[in-house]
């Protein structure tokens, strides 16, 4: 590299060859014809070598200089190739994703590393929240939201999965749960008629004892962990729990009409990051759908609707 003379000295030499002019090479770089003749002549002197023959008030290549002119125009034209290529190379932009605050931090989160494994490409930032969402005002460009709202009409949405609800406990309750001996059930505003439309699904009774309200679904299920009685559940945000045996669902889970979406502001192409995102939700939502039945009890009528839904 200390052998190359001044890039300037070649980009006006390279502009003079092909234009065999000292004026034309100097209106091309926006310079003297002085400053161009000047640094053809360091240029020589550099390189010790002729580059042209003057003759007639006028410039011709030598063998020597026909050489490196070939030489600049492949070297400047990979350049500007690349430099072009570059400039047009869109920066990755993330995918910011608005999720509702239990299903992100209880399912979301837990399973979103196997997608960041095998897409370490695509980049993933994830903000809570729930009902509607302005993609004008808000930073998330893509939502995952359960359909108990009317969201905007011109916003495209992707099923990901049903809902799947049931009663849970600590399993030294469960007894008394299938029992339907009177317990405490525990409610939250966010879904207040959620014992209701599980108590009407299975056409099941479960007395209450007390019961308790709570503003969101996490600190419903902090409540449970901590003994204070029973409350409804997805399946998608007490999976974890199920597996390690630290809560029981007696009953299993049934879909309760209602399902979760991603939405984004407009509709993507195949391929592109969303689209790649979207499959891997599917996936993910079918492959907690098919361990529903490894986390029910056998004396629950609820393999045989789980059963019938692998068959859908």
């Amino acid at each position: 590299m200390k052998n190359i003379p001044s890039l300037n000295a070649l980009r006006a030499f390279e502009a003079a060859a092909r234009h065999q002019s000292l004026v034309k090479a100097a209106e091309d770089l926006f310079v003297t014809q002085g400053a161009i003749s000047r640094q053809v002549r360091q240029l020589e002197t550099d390189l010790g070598v002729v580059l042209f023959e003057r003759r007639n008030r006028g410039i011709f290549l030598t063998p020597v200089g026909e050489k490196l002119k070939q030489a600049c125009q492949q070297a400047f034209g990979l350049l500007t190739s690349t430099i072009d290529e570059l400039q047009q190379t869109s920066p990755i932009t993330p995918l910011v994703v608005s999720c509702e605050p239990t299903i992100m931090m209880k399912w979301l989160i837990p399973n979103i590393m196997t997608f960041k494994k095998n897409h370490p490409d695509i980049e993933i930032h994830l903000v809570s929240g729930g009902g509607h969402i302005d993609f004008l005002r808000n930073s998330a460009n893509l939502a995952i939201r359960r359909n108990d709202f009317i969201w905007n009409k011109s916003y495209a949405a992707e099923p990901l999965g049903k809902e799947w609800i049931g009663p849970v406990c600590l399993p030294d309750v469960e007894s008394r749960l299938i029992a339907q001996q009177p317990l405490t059930l525990l409610h939250t505003h966010t879904r207040p008629e959620a014992w209701n439309d599980w108590m009407s699904g299975v056409k099941q009774i479960i007395p209450k004892q007390h019961e308790h309200w709570f503003e969101h679904f996490y600190i419903l299920l902090e409540a449970v962990m901590a003994g204070h009685g029973a409350g409804i559940s997805s399946i998608y945000m007490i999976e974890q729990e199920l597996r390690d045996k630290r809560l029981s669902a007696p009953y299993g889970f049934i879909p309760d009409g209602s399902a979760y979406y991603l939405i984004p502001p407009n509709t993507f192409k195949a391929n592109t990051p969303q689209a790649i995102f979207l499959e891997w939700l599917k996936r993910a939502f079918r492959k907690t759908y098919s361990q529903l039945t490894n986390l029910c009890h056998e004396h629950t009528t609820f393999c045989d609707v789980c059963t019938a839904h692998e068959h859908e």
